[in-house]
C-alpha cells in the first residue's frame, strides 16, 4: 500500500513538473527564492505594527523570528527521521524531471511549505480582526510550495506534509502568542 502511494506521488510529480517550460523557468526560480518575497514581508511588518502598536509589534516580530527558526528546525528533524531523497536525487525518476536547481538535503517534509504556512496561518489568525483581506495571504504558501514541484525538488507528499506541519505549528503558535500577549501586556 505505501509503495503504491509513493509510486503515485512520483508519477504525479513527473506530470506536474513536465507541465513546465523554459518560458516560465525564470519566473518559478524567482518565486522559490525567499528574497523576492521581501516586499510582501515588509508589508506584513507594516500591518503588524499598524494594528498592534510598537511594543506588541516588536514582541510579535521577535516571536515570528523564533517561530520561523523553530519550524525550520522541526523540518530538519523530520527530514532526518524519514531521509527521503529529493526527486532531483532519486535515481528512479531524476531523468524524467525538468530540474533547474539541485539541493542535496532530504525531501520530506518541505521546509518552504512548512515555514510559509506557519507564518501565513499565524498572521491570518493574528490580523483577521483588523483586516478582512489578510485571508488572501493564503496564496503565499500555495504559490511558494508549487515552485518546489515545478523545479523538481519536492514530491507532492512533501508539500502536503509541510502544509500539515505549518497549519499545526501556526495554529498552536498563535494560541501561545495570544497567551503571552495577555500575560505580558495586560
Amino acid at each position: 500500500m505505501i509503495e503504491n502511494i509513493i509510486q503515485k506521488d512520483k508519477e504525479f510529480l513527473i506530470y506536474l513538473n513536465n507541465l513546465g517550460s523554459e518560458n516560465w523557468d525564470g519566473f518559478w526560480l524567482a518565486i522559490t527564492n525567499q528574497f523576492h518575497w521581501t516586499p510582501l514581508f515588509v508589508f506584513l511588518l507594516y500591518l503588524i505594527f499598524r494594528y498592534l502598536g510598537l511594543k506588541k509589534g516588536l514582541f510579535t516580530v521577535l516571536f515570528l523570528a523564533l517561530l520561523v527558526t523553530f519550524s525550520d528546525q522541526i523540518t530538519n528533524v523530520i527530514r532526518g527521521v524519514f531521509e527521503r531523497l529529493r526527486p532531483n536525487n532519486d535515481p528512479a525518476i531524476r531523468d524524467s524531471l525538468r530540474t533547474l536547481i539541485r539541493p542535496q538535503s532530504f525531501s520530506f517534509a518541505s521546509g518552504h511549505a512548512t515555514t510559509s504556512t506557519v507564518v501565513t496561518v499565524f498572521l491570518i489568525m493574528l490580523l483577521r480582526k483588523h483586516t478582512k483581506y489578510i485571508k488572501f495571504l493564503i496564496m503565499f504558501p500555495l504559490i511558494f510550495a508549487y515552485s518546489r514541484l515545478y523545479l523538481g525538488v519536492h514530491f507532492p507528499i512533501d508539500i502536503l506534509g509541510g502544509f500539515i506541519n505549518g497549519v499545526t505549528i501556526g495554529y498552536l503558535s498563535f494560541k501561545l502568542h495570544k497567551f503571552l500577549i495577555n500575560k505580558i501586556f495586560n
